[in-house]
């Protein structure tokens, strides 16, 4: 009766102690666990392991959904890229009004903004941006009919803009006497273009040059330089971390010609600006022909 009494307490003493090591064990995963989870988001990113990107669903051929949904373009495919060199294959991308874009990103609701974003003073009290990785030129749709050629030919006349956008800021401060009608997006610009509510629409060359070529009716009216603005990834304040992580995957897509394949391919026959191409390629900018 001792013994059975003695094998009892042992197996109970037994049984307690391998409880204690598997508890102990535990304790030690969970520590290691987050440790690992603090390193793997050490960019502050909402989701650990995941990048949440805000975009636009209707700015081709930068960031647009294809006949699936899915989001492509030459800032998507750059930006995978881009995440990819870092570390990052889970990006999630979703549309924004570009209006609201910015202000989305500084408040955490994503962790960077990708849709061609020009980098400007006034946008960098609200975020911090990548170095800049695009820059071409603002473009001005027009009836062919209307006989736009200049910024004279602006005055009295209502012209389309995409609210936030750079072309806004630029109407506001150099094209006097003209009316401005602000829209969500340049779908919505170019259809009240074609329905006759305004009598032109301002907005990117790439764009305009996609509409050329899907209305007979518009002409690439003025074409405006735009290098001082160049596009950026847009980060939360503060995150500086992410920001150099994000412009060392950047300058290595540009140097192993990265950039310069994506770009033929979304922008065919466009001005290459030379900037972005690897060093021993660089050579001068050209301008535009509409």
């Amino acid at each position: 009766m001792k013994k059975r009494i003695t094998f009892r307490r042992l197996g109970i003493l037994a049984v307690s102690a391998a409880a204690a090591l598997a508890l102990a064990a535990c304790s030690s995963g969970a520590g290691a666990g987050s440790s690992s989870s603090a390193d793997a988001n050490e960019f502050n990113l909402i989701k650990a392991g995941t990048i949440r990107v805000a975009s636009m669903g209707d700015a081709k051929p930068y960031t647009f959904t294809d006949a699936d949904g899915k989001f492509t373009g030459f800032d998507v495919e750059l930006f995978k890229n881009v995440a990819h060199r870092i570390g990052y294959d889970d990006v999630v991308f979703t549309g924004q009004d570009f209006s609201g874009l910015l202000s989305a990103v500084a408040n955490h609701q994503f962790d960077v903004g990708v849709a061609a974003i020009g980098i400007t003073d006034e946008r960098k009290q609200t975020v911090d941006f990548s170095d800049g990785y695009l820059a071409g030129y603002l473009t001005v749709v027009a009836e062919k009919s209307a006989g736009i050629k200049d910024a004279g030919d602006l005055k009295g006349k209502r012209l389309g803009v995409v609210q936030g956008t750079l072309q806004e800021a630029y109407a506001i401060k150099n094209f006097p006497g003209t009316e401005l009608v602000k829209f969500p997006d340049n779908n919505a610009g170019i259809a009240a273009l074609n329905s006759g509510t305004i009598q032109a629409h301002f907005t990117d060359y790439e764009s305009a040059k996609t509409y050329g070529q899907q209305y007979d009716n518009l002409d690439l009216a003025i074409n405006i330089p735009s290098f001082d603005a160049p596009a950026g990834f847009a980060v939360a304040k503060g995150n500086e971390k992410f920001v150099a992580a994000l412009n060392k995957g950047l300058h290595a897509a540009m140097e192993d010609g990265t950039w310069k394949e994506l770009y033929q391919k979304w922008f065919p026959g466009s001005p290459m600006p030379d900037m972005y191409l690897p060093k021993a390629e660089q050579t001068s900018t050209p301008t535009p022909t509409p």
